[in-house]
């Protein structure tokens, strides 16, 4: 019998989620959890609900005003969440 290296459980758990392709959706639910980091409490405050499906975050925002404001700066606010994630998660924001 031939000996393998020892895994930690860490490696087997990102193995497995890899394997049945739950990353994914594993780091969507981790960039809806992290909307309030990259925004800040203030402009969370008029966050109503978001989603995240097939790398597409979806942002209730209750502000007209700030929904536009937003809009703007959609690159940034992606580029700072893949950052938060360590990878390409979110390609695109639509506010609603």
């Amino acid at each position: 019998m031939k000996r393998v290296e020892a895994k930690s459980v860490g490696e087997i758990i990102n193995e497995v989620l890899r394997q049945e392709r739950l990353s994914t959706r594993l780091d969507e639910h981790r960039a809806m959890a992290l909307w309030p980091d990259v925004v800040g409490p203030g402009i969370n405050k008029y966050t109503v609900s978001r989603t995240v499906k097939n790398g597409v975050m979806t942002v209730v925002i209750s502000s007209a005003p700030l929904r536009q404001q937003l809009m703007m700066s959609r690159t940034a606010l992606i580029k700072q969440l893949n950052d938060f994630l360590g990878g390409e998660v979110i390609t695109d924001i639509v506010f609603k």
